[in-house]
């Protein structure tokens, strides 16, 4: 039997544990939580996307990704709006404020993840990445939705 703290969920965990220690350490320069940050991309990547939605494709309760919305909307980076024939459902939308934030942002999270996975070669790197796509489709595919995974 596998040592309980070698089990790959749990390995698994303690990578997502840190890595998303370090996103926030990197994205807090620019006065972004992990929450807001992904909140911003899915805005990005699918204008238009509920907080719903986004909420499912980043793994976090509504709850979180509300106060990540609402965050973004008093910064200028967001906005919400309504769409005709569906006025209860709030979409979310990028202002040019945050297109330029997502940007940097993005930049910021690139360098950390380069950081991060400098132990793999390219090679192991793109085989990882794949492995663990395989697994995010079958655990929680929502979070594949919406053009690129993010």
């Amino acid at each position: 039997m596998n040592h309980p703290d070698r089990r790959t969920g749990y390995v698994a965990w303690q990578i997502g544990q840190i890595m998303a220690a370090r996103m926030e350490r990197a994205l807090r320069p620019l006065q972004l939580t992990l929450a807001q940050h992904r909140a911003l991309m899915q805005a990005v990547l699918d204008p238009g996307v509920s907080s719903a939605t986004a909420a499912r494709r980043a793994a976090i309760t509504p709850q979180s990704m509300g106060t990540a919305v609402n965050g973004l909307v008093e910064r200028g980076m967001l906005e919400r709006r309504t769409t005709p024939g569906d006025r209860r459902t709030q979409r979310l939308h990028v202002t040019e404020a945050g297109v330029r934030l997502a940007a940097e942002a993005a930049a910021t999270v690139d360098a950390a993840h380069a950081e991060a996975l400098q132990a793999l070669t390219p090679a192991e790197q793109e085989q990882t990445h794949a492995l663990l796509l395989k697994l995010l489709a079958s655990l929680n595919p929502s979070a594949l939705e919406g053009g690129d995974a993010v």
